[in-house]
């Protein structure tokens, strides 16, 4: 039938005489491709060559050839093989070229049974094609091999054809699915694309805004640098400019002075005119007031010769130290002149703190020195000295002491307002 088929595709084809045995052994020569059994030659040619390859091997064989079909192409082959020709002479040469490799490990076989051992690892592993050739040619395969050889290389033709089919069914869903990924990613592309182009427009902007930000800046550094020329220009123009600039600072520092000194002029000018006021009171309410004698009849008390200071009358008193058992007598003593007593140990049992609050409510402070603290000490005299309050220092804390102390003072006090009275009055 392959005759028939190669001969009505292929009529200018004429092949030589074919072999005289088909199974002839020859000691440890391989067999030829025309020396193997009719039905070894399909599988070969079928699995063994590439259709390419056999189409330009045919080709070669032959001078003219009409166009062929694989199919007609494939039997002309088989049939041209079952004998020695030009064609077959070419297929032997192309096959153990190709196999080479494959044919010289196979030489290690010495017996049917290493050879068939061979074949099935082969078949294992899944690469066929060289070494069914490289069995087939061998001096020991047998006909019963060759049968077997065929038999199976048929079943696994069989299952590569389904195998195939399988994979061809996988491979359109895989298209399909890879067609679903590429519109995916078709998608995905676009929205980044969108990204990438909003990203550059806004990289665009700011770096717009950083050079005119630079500018600015470039700008501001060049007035910078313009206004500093124009200084040094001014400075090396006028040698003088710093003293009268020195000059001017101080100028400013005394008019800020000066101004200072005439607020606390005016304020001391007002409290000479209350001083005053109280002074022209005091001596109207002297004529009337009694004696010291009379206000204090207890003995151990202030001189006779004393009058009650007209100006404590109504006014707050802060005695700051002394023994607490004289705080009752100074308290007597303040209260028949007419004066409010308050009272502060000095920071011995009472807080330092309510100290400062006691001190702005007086109006004159009596500090016995004696008894006490140092803290207490200095807070009184420095408020005294800020404010230009009026304090009496007692060295002894006694109530005598006290006495001699603070009227005698403000004697003193009656004969410098009389005197600065009476000159204002001339």
């Amino acid at each position: 039938m392959c005759e028939t088929a190669f001969a009505t595709t292929t009529p200018a084809l004429t092949l030589e005489p074919p072999p005289p045995s088909l199974f002839s052994r020859l000691g440890s020569r391989r067999r030829r491709l025309w020396e193997l059994s009719r039905e070894s030659h399909c599988p070969v040619i079928g699995v063994c060559l590439p259709l390419p390859l056999l189409r330009k091997l045919v080709g070669k064989a032959l001078s003219q050839t009409a166009p062929l079909g694989d199919y007609d192409l494939h039997v002309g082959a088989v049939n041209a093989c079952t004998r020695r020709n030009r064609l077959s002479d070419l297929l032997q040469e192309e096959l153990d070229r190709r196999y080479a490799t494959v044919i010289r490990r196979y030489k290690a076989a010495k017996t049917s049974e290493a050879l068939e051992s061979l074949w099935q690892e082969a078949v294992d592993e899944g690469d066929v094609a060289g070494p069914f050739w490289a069995t087939l040619t061998h001096p020991r395969c047998t006909p019963v091999l060759e049968l077997a050889l065929c038999r199976e290389m048929h079943m696994l033709q069989h299952q590569a054809g389904a195998t195939t089919r399988v994979e061809r069914s996988r491979f359109e869903a895989l298209m399909q699915e890879n067609a679903a990924l590429l519109r995916e990613l078709g998608k995905v592309q676009e929205r980044c694309t969108r990204l990438v182009t909003e990203k550059t427009q806004e990289l665009e902007r700011l770096r717009q805004e950083l050079m005119q930000a630079r500018a600015a800046l470039l700008c501001r550094d060049t007035t910078i640098a313009c206004l500093r020329s124009d200084l040094a220009e001014v400075r090396e123009t006028l040698p003088e400019l710093e003293p009268r600039l020195q000059l001017k600072r101080k100028l400013n520092a005394e008019k800020a002075h000066t101004k200072a000194l005439e607020q606390q002029l005016a304020a001391l000018r007002q409290e000479l005119s209350r001083a005053q006021a109280e002074l022209a009171a005091s001596r109207q309410h002297r004529s009337k007031a009694p004696t010291c004698a009379e206000a204090c009849p207890s003995a151990g008390q202030p001189s006779p010769h004393v009058a009650a200071e007209p100006q404590l009358q109504d006014k707050t008193i802060l005695c700051v130290g002394g023994r607490s058992g004289n705080v009752t007598d100074y308290r007597s003593i303040i209260e028949r002149i007419g004066g409010r007593f308050v009272h502060h140990d000095g920071g011995l049992e009472d807080n330092l703190g309510q100290l400062d609050a006691n001190l702005a409510a007086a109006d004159l402070v009596i500090c016995q020195t004696g008894c006490i603290s140092h803290k207490a000490y200095w807070r009184v005299k420095d408020h005294c000295k800020r404010t230009g309050k009026r304090c009496v220092f007692v060295d002894n804390p006694s109530v005598s002491a006290l006495a001699r102390t603070l009227f005698p003072r403000l004697e003193e006090n009656e004969t410098t307002r009389d005197a600065a009275d009476e000159a204002s009055s001339n």
